[in-house]
């Protein structure tokens, strides 16, 4: 019997070595980690992205707005409860490395009937007990390390989750100030062109009455003033549901969101080149391609956990005691016990369900690889297509900006010939159209051009570094103290 368990212990001194495979991080492609293909075009630079793209905007409105969703983003704080919850079932895993102890103490009083007692023997007594059982797993086969690596990996994606999230809500925070400030400007255009249709109708009503202009000018260009009114209220509603959506992810009631946020009027834009670094700088700072390397070694270390379960599980354990019918007996020699050996608990010969065990787990981690190479793959493929559809807006906007002001230069020219009676309305007519078309485009052009770059930053993998964090957490600790 000694033999036996002499070989037994050898043999899981050898497992607790090779109880599942070492985790090894995969390596992308070489050419994941290249220059960007679209990176090229003047409007960016290869320098790292800075960690606070949203201050490149240089508006100090935007940097509190950003820095409240830090601080009272509810999808933030939810990520958040999710690492905690990490956190805590890594100490709970941690914790089975300890001798695990319990203390028990009972004591009762009762009547036995006379079938169950010896002669002679009291009919009512009393019965102490107070024990303590102490034991320790000895983690021959490494269950319990590969366990703490697992839950290691959980509370590394659970931390790259959340910077994921704090991603997703700088970058909305950013849209949606945008996407107010630039409903601002082009409800701005469409009131201008309004007016200037207003304009156009009046002088074309004053020709009608001197005869000198058809009725239906006036109806015609009445027409197409309407048309440009009508897209006011839509364009102010966009604006609202912005600023709306700005309280939301900033943690406030619509009621609550700062004038200031509402005050910009002109679309925000870059006065520099966009730093983008390359794929390299892409792969280590995306938090998502993170978060699946860290769940590709928590499954990794999970098939060690499932191999474990192969091999005989031993603990070292231990009681000592005291019963006695009364309390003052409970302290003599007599009353005293104690245990002492070692536990064994082995699922064997039929180990079927642990492999099954194993190859569901080696199945999870095959998985993981593929989630993290397809995460990889993404990454590169929003980035690229981030940067060419901002390089492109660019240079549509700058064709809508020269058709413009082609198209004003054409109305003036229009105009002052009409007036002349070289050429009839209808002519007038198609170039305050098409004016007011080139201008509406322009001013929605800029629009895209912001929202371009606020898709590169988020690609990009956005950023922020400790000091934010911990201001954002004690902005949070004042506000609520101050509730």
């Amino acid at each position: 019997m000694k033999q036996i368990l002499l070989a037994t212990l050898s043999s899981l001194a050898l497992a607790a070595c090779a109880a599942g495979p070492n985790y090894v991080a995969p390596i992308p492609a070489p050419k994941a980690a290249a220059p960007f293909i679209g990176a090229t075009n003047p409007a960016f630079s290869t320098a790292t992205t800075d960690d606070h793209w949203w201050r490149l905007y240089r508006d100090p409105v935007l940097d509190g707005l950003v820095a409240d969703a830090l601080a009272a983003n509810t999808d933030i704080r939810v990520a958040v409860a999710r690492l905690d919850k990490a956190r805590a079932s890594l100490r709970g895993v941690r914790s089975d490395r300890l001798p695990q102890t319990s203390i028990g103490a009972s004591g009762t009083y009762g009547r036995s009937p006379e079938t169950q007692r010896l002669p002679g023997s009291a009919t009512e007594d009393s019965a102490f007990d107070v024990g303590l059982s102490v034991s320790y797993e000895l983690d021959l086969s490494g269950r319990v390390k590969r366990n703490i690596e697992a839950a290691r990996g959980d509370v590394a994606a659970a931390d790259a989750d959340a910077d994921a999230v704090r991603v997703a809500v700088v970058s909305a925070t950013t849209r949606a100030y945008v996407d107010a400030a630039s409903s601002a400007e082009r409800l701005a255009v469409a009131k201008r062109i309004v007016e200037l249709l207003d304009k156009s109708a009046g002088l074309t009503g004053k020709r009608v009455e001197a005869g000198r202009a058809a009725k239906l000018d006036l109806v015609r260009i009445t027409t197409l003033r309407d048309q440009r009114a009508a897209l006011v209220p839509a364009i102010e509603a966009d604006r609202q549901a912005a600023l709306f959506r700005l309280a939301t992810l900033t943690g406030r009631t619509p009621q609550d969101l700062p004038a200031a946020a509402a005050e910009r009027t002109s679309t925000p834009t870059l006065d520099q080149a966009i730093p983008v670094g390359d794929g390299a700088a892409l792969l280590a700072r995306r938090p998502d391609i993170r978060a699946a390397e860290r769940r590709l070694a928590a499954s990794t270390a999970r098939i060690g956990v499932a191999t474990a379960q192969l091999y005989p599980q031993i603990s070292l354990g231990g009681s000592i005691g005291s019963t006695a019918t009364s309390i003052g007996d409970m302290f003599t020699g007599g009353a005293l016990r104690w245990l002492l050996g070692p536990l064994i608990s082995w699922s064997f010969p039929n180990q079927e369900a642990a492999r099954a065990r194993i190859a569901a787990s080696e199945a999870d981690s095959r998985g993981a690889l593929a989630e993290f190479d397809g995460t990889v793959l993404r990454s590169l493929e929003e980035t690229e297509t981030a940067l060419s559809s901002y390089a492109r807006e660019i240079e549509r906007n700058a064709a809508l900006r020269s058709a413009r002001d082609g198209a004003e230069a054409a109305m003036r020219i229009t105009r002052a010939r009409q007036r002349a009676g070289q050429i009839d309305f209808l002519d007038v007519l198609d170039s305050e159209r098409t004016f007011a078309d080139t201008e509406a485009d322009l001013a929605a052009s800029s629009a895209r051009i912001a929202s371009a770059q606020i898709d590169l930053f988020r690609s990009l993998g956005g950023g922020w570094d400790k000091a934010d964090l911990a201001a954002a957490a004690a902005m949070k600790a004042g506000g609520s103290k101050g509730r």
